[in-house]
Formats: C-alpha cells, sequence, structure tokens
C-alpha cells in the first residue's frame, strides 16, 4: 500500500480516504488552540466522525456522506461556541 506498484492506490476510493486523512489533520489541528474544559466533549464528538465511515463501495460512501453531514453540524457548533 501507498507505493507506486499499489494498483488499487490510484481509485477514486483510495484517493478519497488520502484526502480525509488531510481534512481531519487540519480540522483537528484548527480545533487544538481553542480547546477548553467547555468545550472538549463536542472536540472528541467531531474526532469520532471518522469511526462511523466504514465498510466498501457503496455502504462506504453512503457512511461517508452520513458523516460529512455530522462533521458539518458539529463544526458549525464549534464555530457557534466562539
Amino acid at each position: 500500500r501507498g507505493t507506486v506498484l499499489d494498483p488499487f492506490g490510484y481509485t477514486s476510493e483510495r484517493r478519497t480516504e488520502r484526502a480525509l486523512i488531510s481534512e481531519y489533520r487540519i480540522c483537528i489541528e484548527a480545533m487544538l488552540p481553542q480547546l477548553t474544559r467547555q468545550n472538549i466533549d463536542l472536540a472528541v464528538q467531531i474526532a469520532s466522525v471518522p469511526e462511523h465511515i466504514r465498510g466498501y463501495g457503496h455502504v462506504k460512501a453512503r457512511h461517508l456522506e452520513e458523516a460529512r453531514k455530522k462533521s458539518i453540524s458539529l463544526l458549525e457548533k464549534w464555530r457557534e461556541q466562539k
């Protein structure tokens, strides 16, 4: 995995997975400076969203869509708390 010899590494699904990792890191790094005791539970909920992206093919795509919606909702709450 992750080498030039990985024939599946160029599929849409794998590219999406790699993009999700980058998005996750950016999101968490952006939240860290604002983390407090009052908002830690919300931060944990946001950080846990990727745990719900499971399966393969259309099942994973459905879970990804649901996770994106949940993430957007939670991030809106995060922004409102300031």
